[in-house]
Formats: C-alpha cells, structure tokens, sequence
C-alpha cells in the first residue's frame, strides 16, 4: 500500500511537451531576436503597413524557421550540449527525443516556412534558399570559425532582403533578383549582423568556461578579455550605422527618439555584463528583444508621421 504523505513521481513530459521544449516554444526571446528587424524591413519597403498577407507570412515564417534552427542545432550540438550545465537537458542531449524525431519536427516546420514563401513571388522564393543554406552551414561554424556569431548574424539577418525581395518583386533572372534587394537592405543586414554579435557574444559568455573545456568556438572566447568592450562597440555601430541608414526613409524625430532609447538599453546591457556574471550575461541577451521593438517603433512610427505631413 502506498503512504500517502509520499509525494508521487513526476510524470515524464508528454511528446508534445518535449517537441515544444525542443523549440524553444517557452521562450520567445528567440524568434523575436529575427523578427524585429525582418519587420522594420517590411515596413520600410513598403513605405509604411505592408498589408495582413505579407505581415503574416513573416511573423509566422520567422517563428516556423527559427523554430526549424533549434531542431537542427540541437542535433549538431547533441555530444557537446551533454557537457554544458545550461544544455545538458535539450530533449535530443538527453535522448528524450531521437535524432530521427528532430530532424523530421525541423524539416516539417521548414517546409512550412516554405508553403508560405510561395504565396509570394518567385523572387523571394530564390532568396529562400540561400537563407535556408546559411540556416544549415551556422551550427557546424562553431566547430572551425572563430567568431561563429557572424554566421548566426547573417542567418538572423536574412528576412532583411527577404522583406524586400517580397515587396519589389521582379522577374526571375539574375538581374531581377538582385535588383529586388536594393544596397541599403545589405547595408541594414550589414549593421544587424553587428547587433546579433552584440547579444550573442552576451549569451556565450554565459557557457564560456564549459565551451572552452570542449573546445567549441565562440566569440566569448576568441574576444577574452576584450569581450565586455567589444560588445559595447558591437552595440554603438549597430545603432550608428542604423540611424544613418535610416535616415534617408525620412523618419524624423521618431527615429531619434528611438534610438536614444535604444542606447539606453545597450547601456543598460553594458553594465549587467560587466561582471560577467552569469545569471547577467544571460538576462542581458534575453532582454535585447525589447531593443529591436524600440528600433521597429521607431521605423512604423516615423512612417506613420511621415505619411501624414506628406498627406
């Protein structure tokens, strides 16, 4: 008979659990991360609301793919997660989850992000798959590139072109997909790829120690003692080259004011890792979503404002 003041075990978590825990479902910081920047590129393209379609195919593809990202990474991290504390539980690390079930969760969700892809037009469709390719090639970066963040940048930085790429259309040749992209989206990726070095130098300086006991590659590591100041001034071109792109979309005094807000935050940031403390480094990164919404503020803001004194 059992004793009743003997508390039952706990019940292992249900599939759906682990397929949400395997996507990060909980913590939305993520996706987030993407979808800030995608946004104001889709807003700017489009001089101001871009209209239910495109706003949806973004907002949930973002989600869909970053989603896809965990699945995989997780599978190309799985003998390394099992030697970090902060990792050591993903559900394919502790076999939870097999690698079989992840790979098939990350290519049903990509193909997912795809369907809504061909809702829009084949230009975007091309630049897809070169999204995709970056998507792939980022977790095997961290086994030979030094600063792996870049790599992520890039792939955090895609919906970008692809925001435009969906608004400008175009024919399918070599000329009309380039010329759907026009050089101030790269130069906006350009300046993205310095904010996703920002935080995600703070979030590797939170497994620093085990991830150098493994050997994986990060730029925590490869920044050492300079990590702190180079984070700072990851932040200050992020939002310098931004304002100076920006402002050619006629933005106004909207966009300064977000901006200063903005380096409110990255100062804010500034002084939580400091000390490199762990628990720190870790609310650092995870709050950068709140800068990016700032940003976009500012862009849909200055849109409005301007569509208004030009009316």
């Amino acid at each position: 008979m059992n004793d009743p003041t003997t508390p039952d075990a706990p019940h292992p978590p249900t599939k759906l659990a682990l397929y949400l825990d395997l996507i990060r479902f909980d913590r939305p910081a993520g996706w987030l991360l993407l979808l800030w920047p995608t946004l104001s590129a889709l807003w700017l393209a489009s001089g101001g609301f871009p209209g239910w379609h495109l706003l949806g195919v973004f907002v949930l593809g973002t989600f869909l793919m970053r989603s896809a990202g965990c699945c995989i990474n997780d599978v190309a991290d799985r003998d390394f997660d099992k030697h970090v504390k902060r990792t050591a539980q993903r559900p394919v690390t502790s076999g939870a989850l097999s690698v079989k079930q992840a790979l098939t969760a990350g290519a049903v969700l990509a193909m997912c992000a795809f369907a809504l892809v061909l809702t829009t037009n084949a230009v975007t469709v091309a630049w897809s798959f070169v999204a995709l390719a970056v998507t792939l090639v980022y977790p095997y970066a961290k086994r030979f590139v030094a600063m792996p963040q870049a790599v992520l940048g890039v792939a955090f930085s895609f919906g970008i072109p692809m925001a435009f790429a969906a608004v400008n259309g175009g024919p399918l040749t070599p000329d009309g997909v380039w010329q759907a992209v026009p050089p101030v989206a790269w130069g906006l990726l350009g300046v993205n790829l310095f904010w996703v070095l920002a935080y995600d130098t703070e979030y590797a300086m939170v497994d620093r120690d085990d991830d150098v006991r493994i050997g994986m590659k990060t730029s925590a590591i490869t920044l050492g003692r300079w990590d702190v100041w180079a984070v700072l001034w990851f932040y200050v071109t992020y939002l310098l080259g931004s304002l100076l792109l920006l402002q050619r979309f006629g933005l106004g005094w909207p966009l300064w004011f977000a901006m200063e807000i903005a380096a409110i935050q990255a100062l804010w940031h500034f002084g939580l890792i400091y000390k490199r403390e762990r628990d720190d480094c870790f609310k650092a990164f995870r709050m950068n979503h709140w800068l990016g919404a700032t940003v976009f503020a500012g862009v849909a803001w200055g849109l409005h404002v301007g569509a208004g004194v030009a009316a």
